[in-house]
């Protein structure tokens, strides 16, 4: 059970967690399409389908397994593979990048997200920790995060503890006063939990547990989770 007496400090996953992911990448996906294909046609349709794209970047994973966890070096090698395999202009790469990345930045809150954010850092230093490589800052939420920690900044993901380990020393306080908030069962729940954590899980679907380990606590939206840590409720 959630012991809300002990929380110093909110670590909290980003992606399928503040908003929903696979439409913010599935836009900023075809947003590199339509900038690349009149000037990098061959390029531009491999990247875009889902088979070719996969498998230029488990080719990468194999090939350069440290860069595994970065999503940026990733999705820009994947860039630069498609132009090389073209023989089209590689100067395009980055470019191309940074319209990917402004893209993948406009991502759409869940509706419960930006209040329960200003609660949460009303009362908390809140930090980010994502294996992802959105910035909260670009994204227009910087002001509500202590700090930011992910994968591609750190080197290592979610659920390895050192990047929760990093989390709580960026809010300032040790692992076990801290509540790590997310949606992943192993990445976030697991892992935080392997970290000395208490954790809660963002169960927006109705999924159904499959671990022997629990969460501290369920919520199926992060309102859930305000009205769980205000001082009349703890417990």
């Amino acid at each position: 059970m959630l012991d809300a007496r002990k929380v110093r400090a909110i670590g909290l996953d980003l992606d399928d967690t503040l908003w929903p992911i696979w439409p913010t990448i599935a836009r900023a996906e075809d947003q590199l399409h339509q900038w690349l294909l009149p000037q990098a046609p061959g390029a531009a349709r491999m990247i875009h389908d889902a088979t070719q794209r996969l498998a230029l970047r488990d080719a990468l994973v194999r090939e350069r397994p440290e860069i595994a966890h970065d999503m940026t070096r990733l999705r820009q090698e994947i860039i630069r593979q498609a132009l090389a395999r073209c023989a089209e202009d590689p100067s395009l790469a980055e470019p191309a990048f940074a319209v990917f990345y402004e893209h993948r930045m406009r991502v759409d809150l869940y509706d419960d997200a930006l209040a329960a954010l200003q609660e949460l850092a009303g009362r908390y230093p809140v930090v980010a920790v994502s294996n992802g490589n959105a910035d909260v800052g670009r994204i227009g939420i910087g002001a509500h995060f202590r700090a930011s920690v992910s994968a591609h900044v750190l080197g290592v993901a979610k659920p390895d503890v050192r990047i929760f380990h990093a989390a709580a020393a960026a809010a300032g306080v040790p692992p076990e006063a801290v509540l790590h908030v997310g949606d992943d069962p192993a990445l976030d729940v697991l892992g935080g939990l392997d970290a000395g954590m208490q954790t809660i899980w963002v169960n927006r679907d109705g999924k159904s547990w499959s671990h022997d380990r629990q969460p501290h606590a369920t919520v199926t939206d992060l309102q859930q989770l305000c009205v769980m840590l205000r001082p009349d409720r703890a417990v």
